[in-house]
């Protein structure tokens, strides 16, 4: 008997980080490190052409390493407006791939969905461009059927300190 392997059996993903947007970042990280009980880890304050461009006016971003989770913590300029404080919302989620062939694979597959016709999209936006920063480590984004934002990255052995 042939078997035909379930959807997505030959891909594995695992969780990177959670994306939180905040109007006060050192009052966030602080929170986040005695809440959590974690460490800040490291911050940027210059980004990608890609970055900037899904993420207008972000100025800082601090990860926060706690309960086996890590938190990039950013905040944007003040000319971006910020959803109703009512509104409860994660930026996006972010799963690493094993290798980037892998990483090409997961976008391969959300162009092969779209293209069937099968699903509907809230937001039917390709994915975006692999990019691999100066690290080495490459990443790319995409949108859900319900317009949620995933990012998709592969962090090679030598750029352990993301």
């Amino acid at each position: 008997m042939d078997e035909t392997p379930s959807p997505g059996a030959a891909l594995r993903a695992g969780l990177h980080h959670l994306a939180v947007e905040t109007a006060d970042l050192d009052n966030c990280v602080a929170w986040y490190v005695e809440f959590f009980g974690g460490t800040a880890s490291w911050s940027l304050d210059t980004f990608s052409h890609l970055t900037r461009d899904r993420l207008p006016g972000i100025g800082r971003l601090t990860e926060v390493v706690a309960v086996g989770v890590r938190f990039h913590l950013f905040t944007r300029s003040a000319t971006y407006t910020r959803p109703h404080p009512d509104t409860l919302q994660f930026q996006h989620v972010c799963l690493t791939a094993a290798t980037a062939e892998e990483l090409r694979r997961w976008r391969d597959r959300w162009q092969e969905l779209y293209a069937s016709g099968r699903y509907v999209f809230a937001r039917p936006e390709p994915p975006s461009e692999i990019v691999v920063d100066s690290d080495g480590v490459s990443s790319f984004y995409l949108y859900d059927v319900n317009g949620l934002e995933y990012e998709f990255t592969h962090i090679p052995a030598e750029a352990t300190g993301r």
